[in-house]
């Protein structure tokens, strides 16, 4: 049986919606993603292929998560 958290963590990345400030635009025309608001908080979310390119862009941009 799949763990459904392993699952999530491969399709999305959930942080602060602060982190995201001036990379948004970025990620929705160069990613194949949604970038779903939770109140002060950000979900990013897309296939596990365009989520690990997401965090890779992430971290060049020095947005930490995890």
């Amino acid at each position: 049986m799949v763990d459904s958290a392993r699952f999530r963590d491969s399709t999305e990345i959930a942080l602060p919606a602060d982190r995201l400030e001036g990379l948004r635009e970025g990620l929705e025309s160069g990613f194949s993603v949604t970038v779903a608001e939770e109140g002060d908080a950000v979900r990013i979310i897309g296939s596990p292929v365009a989520i690990k390119r997401v965090s890779t862009y992430l971290a060049r941009h020095g947005v930490v998560f995890g």
